[in-house]
């Protein structure tokens, strides 16, 4: 099995004139492991999963797969608010190779706990390789609680939790009923220094795509015992952070990549629209502060 405990890029699907603009997503790929990245999280919120069409789904991946390192941790985003489409989203991914796949909290349904679990458990039953949790209540509604995570968190293949509620204090409480074992992935990145403070083992990031690593580098000082050094850091860049998230995820993120050239446009496929004029502005500023523009 690959190692979790890492810095990963949840890759935006760059799109030229309606369709998968396959040349950016080869620049980015490159950018993204020249900064240090361990690997991708493909299909997931921020590549725009709900609009993108099954045959798109397996496509992009096997071009990130293609283009990627041997040693490049692959991610398949399965997750969905109907536990037979996730199963066989999963079986999918288990297909074409991916290492593991990220399964977020069913959203709309509104399912109780004892729901949640039984959701869980017949997504990890149904496949052989690892599943991430991914618990989001700010897109989700509902929210896996601590007792339902260290239940789950007794399943074999179910390893670990992308949690990006930004709590902290949440977070220790999960470190603290599942063990050191069980892997800690952040899923907010203003809190990320905080998080690897309290005992988190990396991330699934939206701004590794602009500063990959500056991220990188924040894990290696908090695991020196360094961790006033990233803190330090990671504050000049919190005003680029906050930037990437003015607007909906990825809206911003999408308009960055294009500023910096590395992909052609900041397209996105209704209902996401590209960033307002007045907020391209406060990002290009932000960007600029910080050196990557």
């Amino acid at each position: 099995m690959k190692n979790f405990k890492g810095t990963f890029t949840a890759l935006i699907t760059p799109f030229m004139n309606g369709k998968v603009d396959y040349s950016s997503l080869e620049k980015l790929i490159r950018q993204q492991l020249a900064g240090g990245v361990d690997g991708f999280v493909i299909n997931g919120t921020t590549g725009e999963s709900p609009v993108l069409n099954l045959e798109e789904q397996v496509e992009v991946f096997n071009f990130v797969k293609s283009k990627s390192r041997q040693d490049t941790v692959l991610i398949m985003g399965t997750g969905s608010n109907n536990t037979q489409k996730t199963i066989e989203a999963s079986r999918r991914a288990e297909t074409l190779g991916a290492d593991a796949v990220l399964v977020v909290v069913p959203y709309y349904n509104k399912p109780p706990q004892r729901g949640l679990y039984e959701h869980f458990k017949a997504v990890a039953s149904a496949i052989k390789i690892p599943v991430i949790l991914y618990n989001v209540p700010g897109r989700t509604i509902t929210s896996l609680a601590t007792e339902t995570i260290a239940s789950l968190s007794k399943i074999s293949n179910i390893i670990g939790i992308k949690e990006a509620s930004g709590k902290i204090d949440f977070a220790q409480e999960i470190i603290k009923a599942c063990g050191k074992d069980f892997v800690m992935l952040s899923g907010d990145d203003g809190t990320y220094v905080d998080f690897l403070a309290a005992g988190g083992h990396g991330v699934i990031s939206v701004a590794t795509h602009v500063i990959p690593a500056q991220m990188v580098q924040w894990k290696k000082w908090v695991a020196d015992n360094q961790i006033d050094k990233a803190r330090a850091d990671i504050n000049k860049h919190m005003k680029l952070i906050d930037a990437l998230f003015m607007e909906a995820n990825p809206i911003p993120v999408k308009k960055a990549m294009q500023l910096m050239g590395v992909c052609e446009s900041g397209e996105l496929r209704l209902p996401l629209v590209e960033l307002e004029k007045e907020n391209t502005e406060k990002l290009k500023s932000e960007m600029k502060s910080v050196g990557v523009l």
